[in-house]
């Protein structure tokens, strides 16, 4: 049966961290366009980890988690004022090459031949006209 309560504290986490990026002063995370894009609380609410991506390429991705990892004593206050918890998860940044994974996917697809079958049925549909 699955706890709500995680997945609603799972949310509210990512928000918080999400709202708490604008005040990091690290220039990794500061000069790029940082998204927090999930979190997953575990179940004895003591690990979050949180998945982040980054406008540039896996490299600049990279470079945002470092900088968070850096900042997580920070994200913890911000959370700590906002969310009523009675301990603060550690928090664990990863990076979520999903965008890119995506990006080559549709790639990938763009660049597929044109089945036959699919032109004969535009022909037989014509010939229906």
């Amino acid at each position: 049966m699955p706890n709500f309560n995680i997945k609603r504290l799972s949310e509210d986490i990512r928000r918080e961290i999400s709202a708490a990026v604008s005040g990091v002063k690290d220039p990794r995370v500061a000069n790029g366009f940082v998204t927090v894009t999930r979190c997953e609380l575990t179940s004895d609410l003591s690990y979050c980890k949180v998945w982040v991506a980054c406008m540039g390429g896996e490299d600049r991705t990279a470079k945002a988690v470092e900088g968070m990892t850096a900042a997580s004593g920070y994200f913890k206050k911000c959370i700590a004022g906002r969310v009523r918890m009675r301990k603060i998860p550690e928090l664990i940044f990863l990076s979520d090459n999903s965008l890119e994974y995506s990006e080559h996917i549709e790639d990938i697809i763009a660049h597929l031949p044109k089945r036959v079958d699919d032109e004969s049925d535009e022909q037989e549909a014509a010939d229906e006209d």
